[in-house]
């Protein structure tokens, strides 16, 4: 049987009135990697930072490798990167490398980590005058310093340039060809699309969808009806419409009737194609769908 390396049973975490992740359970086996996808405020960053022992559930459970998160043992087994990293501005990369290393009893060799994350030639350069970019880099590298069992990155490509986040996509799935067990979350859906075998959705707190990227898309039943178009009338049974200059993407479970419909509303379109379902389609079917239910 596949380890379960961290596991969350029933867990609830109140801020005063607010309930930011509600009843939640969920596991994480060892050498997946997961995408955990939910709108802003949605309770991402507080279930990882309960997972890595930052924060305590106000009701349920949470294990790392068997333990309590805020066990030294377990944690030595795990990484994170978070959205805000403090970096101290005047210590050089190699340096901060070299010092985040001396606390692991087989940390990676400080070359193959430089050149896995293109940060070779920055080794002899001050944090404080790195390029957010860079900053970016050096923290996700950080994070699998240590050679990790399990490792959460919050958002790691934030920021990033599209070159950028190709350099870390490359180094996540190396280090997950290892065997290491990745939790990310992400507003790029493209890039949990890229990394993730399987996909949560959370919604105000709760998961709504628990599966594989290919299974979400054929669940939902969703289509892209894309057409060039100015003005997009009213079409029953659209869920979602996304414009990108004359460009509209309507969604929709029936893409036959939405066509039909379009055609009769008389308003002028071209170039109408219908695509399956993307993540994106999905990640909107489910999050619309949690909101009427709630």
């Amino acid at each position: 049987m596949t380890e379960i390396v961290a596991s969350a049973i029933g867990v609830t975490r109140r801020y005063g009135e607010v309930t930011a992740v509600d009843n939640l359970t969920m596991e994480i086996p060892a050498g997946q990697v997961i995408g955990v996808l939910g709108p802003n405020g949605a309770g991402k960053t507080t279930l990882i930072n309960m997972f890595v022992g930052l924060r305590r559930p106000t009701e349920g459970t949470i294990e790392l490798f068997g333990k309590d998160p805020r066990d030294v043992a377990a944690r030595r087994r795990m990484a994170m990167t978070p959205q805000e990293t403090g970096l101290p501005d005047t210590a050089l990369v190699g340096e901060i490398i070299d010092f985040v290393a001396s606390h692991f009893p087989t940390p990676i060799a400080r070359a193959e980590l430089l050149e896995r994350f293109q940060l070779g030639d920055l080794v002899r350069r001050q944090a404080g005058g790195l390029s957010g970019g860079q900053k970016r880099r050096l923290a996700v590298a950080m994070a699998f310093v240590g050679q990790p069992d399990l490792v959460f990155l919050d958002e790691p490509t934030a920021g990033l340039d599209v070159e950028g986040r190709r350099t870390l996509w490359d180094g996540i799935r190396e280090f997950h060809r290892r065997g290491a067990a990745v939790v990310l979350t992400s507003h790029y859906l493209e890039e949990i699309e890229q990394l993730a075998e399987r996909v949560i959705i959370i919604h105000q707190g709760r998961c709504v969808a628990d599966d594989r990227v290919e299974t979400l898309r054929r669940i939902s039943g969703l289509r892209r009806i894309s057409v060039d178009m100015l003005e997009v009338p009213a079409l029953p049974g659209v869920v979602g419409v996304e414009r990108e200059g004359d460009r509209v993407h309507l969604i929709t479970s029936d893409a036959d009737q939405v066509v039909r419909q379009l055609v009769r509303s008389g308003v002028p379109f071209n170039d109408l194609e219908v695509k399956a379902s993307s993540l994106e389609d999905a990640f909107l079917a489910y999050t619309t769908q949690a909101s009427v239910a709630a």
